[in-house]
């Protein structure tokens, strides 16, 4: 199937359009000069022709003239005769007296003369046999005279024509100056649109091949210009994820092979003197453990994330006590932050309003973000968990006075495969996840730090249970 352009589109259709409408117009005016010059003329002899008729009238009414030799004298000093023919019609319809001295054929058509016997006047624009235009009008007299039917006056249209096409002419140029102008600036606004597209064409193309180091030239303040913008940030956001992607798959593979590594090894040991020293199969057997719990999270992260991306994560919501979890939580890392050397202290309060949701999911971001401030915590470092109710919302926060997060990467830690520190364990999806289960449960999850080195600060918000205590 042949390509089709913006431009061809836009000469066949738009210019086909204005081509006809000037057409049109052209006509039109065409036509009202034609109209004005050919009833000028015609206003012009019948004018004449009154005067004519008056003057014989004067002269029918006087007895001592002779009527006859009046009118020859009429038409021997007629003053226009090199521009306009007079003529008598005598009371047989035949031409017998011309300004000129010329009659006309006998078989001459007259079609004014006819029209001015019935109706008192007439006009007719017609061709001679000799192929001349001419424009010819008639008046009766024979209430004048009984010799004389009628005077005529005719008048060659050829010099009026030649007015008429010069000014057809000048129309016609003016016409094809307009649609040359119109041909010109079209074709220019059609190439100003055009040539970006063929370029965004170009380059999305090798977006579509996974190259995202090219940039559109954006030259234009207008629709095109804000579409290239567009783009060009679509680019930058594209290849970021790229390199997010790139860096989560390098990152989960490390953090797959480290406790698959750890698990080999113990499981080889074991095999050889495992059964021989009860110390190495306690301590082998409990790091095979560890690691496969580690194992078993990472997947799960994994596969929350997948059901997330494909809309298949469900929530199985009921009233629950938050306190309850987040006490479940809390508990689980105490051992490991007392080993780790870092301090958990929890502020618990008595009770808190329930809250309408999936008492796992919510352990989960509980045990993800307790996770984090222990993991990004250093020996010595502090780990403060506190929650309570304000304007029928429940609060729950969790800082610590570890590593801390750069100001230009707070933004961003909740984004998919994104890790701020890469000298710490985890796939950079746990806090995507955290946030998603947290918004589906209409809370709010915040994250604040005050620079690298200074802790961090994550605020859960989830709506109270009304009425519930």
């Amino acid at each position: 199937m042949a390509k089709k352009s913006i431009t061809k589109r836009w000469i066949f259709n738009n210019l086909g359009v204005i081509v006809l409408a000037l057409v049109v117009i052209e006509l039109v005016v065409i036509y009202a000069i034609q109209s004005y010059f050919y009833n000028s003329a015609k206003q012009y002899l019948v004018s004449k022709l009154n005067a004519v008729t008056s003057v014989l009238s004067i002269h029918s009414q006087d007895s001592s003239a002779n009527f006859s030799a009046e009118m020859r004298n009429m038409l021997e000093t007629f003053n226009e005769k090199d521009k306009i023919e007079l003529m008598a019609v005598n009371a047989k319809g035949r031409v017998v007296l011309t300004s000129s001295g010329f009659s006309p054929d006998a078989d001459a058509v007259m079609p004014d003369y006819e029209e001015a016997m019935e109706n008192g006047e007439g006009s007719y624009t017609g061709r001679l046999a000799g192929g001349e235009k001419i424009l010819a009008v008639s008046a009766p007299i024979s209430s004048f005279n009984s010799e004389y039917s009628a005077v005529r006056m005719v008048t060659s249209l050829t010099e009026i024509d030649n007015t008429i096409r010069g000014y057809i002419l000048l129309v016609t140029v003016v016409c094809t100056v307009i649609i040359l102008i119109i041909v010109i600036t079209g074709l220019y606004f059609a190439g100003s649109i055009v040539k970006p597209i063929r370029q965004i064409s170009g380059i999305t193309s090798k977006f579509a091949m996974g190259d995202f180091s090219v940039r559109i030239a954006n030259n234009s303040d207008d629709e095109i210009g804000e579409l290239c913008t567009s783009i060009n940030h679509m680019a930058d956001e594209l290849s970021s994820a790229e390199a997010m992607k790139n860096e989560f798959i390098s990152s989960v593979s490390h953090e797959l092979r480290t406790p698959l590594t750890a698990i080999k090894g113990w499981a080889e040991t074991l095999m050889v003197d495992g059964g021989e020293n009860p110390d190495t199969m306690k301590k082998g057997v409990g790091v095979i453990v560890t690691e496969t719990e580690r194992l078993s999270q990472m997947v799960e992260e994994l596969l929350d994330f997948s059901r997330m991306q494909n809309g298949h994560f469900t929530l199985r919501n009921a009233n629950m006590d938050i306190l309850a979890e987040l006490g479940d939580a809390v508990l689980i890392y105490s051992d490991k932050a007392r080993r780790e050397q870092i301090e958990i202290i929890y502020d618990e309060p008595e009770m808190l309003p329930f809250v309408y949701g999936d008492k796992n999911r919510i352990r989960q971001v509980f045990i993800n973000i307790i996770d984090n401030a222990v993991k990004y915590s250093s020996p010595g470092d502090t780990v403060t968990i506190s929650a309570c109710e304000k304007d029928g919302r429940v609060i729950v926060s969790v800082a610590d006075t570890g590593c801390g997060i750069k100001e230009s990467d707070l933004a961003k830690v909740k984004t998919k495969f994104y890790k701020a520190n890469h000298t710490r364990r985890g796939s950079g999806i746990g806090l995507a996840v955290a946030d998603e289960i947290i918004a589906m449960h209409g809370g709010t999850m915040d994250i604040a730090s005050e620079g690298e080195g200074k802790g961090t600060t994550v605020t859960i918000s989830l709506p109270a249970k009304a009425g519930n205590n």
